[in-house]
């Protein structure tokens, strides 16, 4: 096997990951090209995978029943997007705009 490029789905098991891979092949009949996803989980020793992280996975012994992969590294981390504070300041929010003045 060689490895495979995928981006993480699942991270929250204990240093294992669920990787989607997809791949793209040529339907001969309808002259057409289908894409088809396969899931594996993989090894993260350290647990520095996050959801949405692009990875390089290659192949290893088997580590579990389903756990035949190694995370060899994180090539593009997400963008992890941080909630702005629920609480705007007292003088912004009540704001009024008059209409006759414009």
């Amino acid at each position: 096997m060689k490895s495979v490029v995928g981006m993480v789905v699942s991270n929250k098991m204990q240093k294992s990951v669920v990787v989607a891979v997809d791949r793209l092949f040529h339907n001969k009949l309808y002259n057409r090209y289908v894409k088809r996803t396969s899931k594996f989980m993989a090894h993260d020793e350290q647990n520095q995978c996050n959801i949405g992280d692009r990875v390089r996975l290659d192949p290893s012994r088997p580590l579990s029943k389903r756990k035949n992969w190694v995370v060899a590294e994180i090539l593009k981390k997400a963008r992890i997007y941080a909630v702005p504070s629920a609480a705007p300041s007292i003088g912004s929010a009540t704001k009024t705009v008059d209409p006759s003045s414009s």
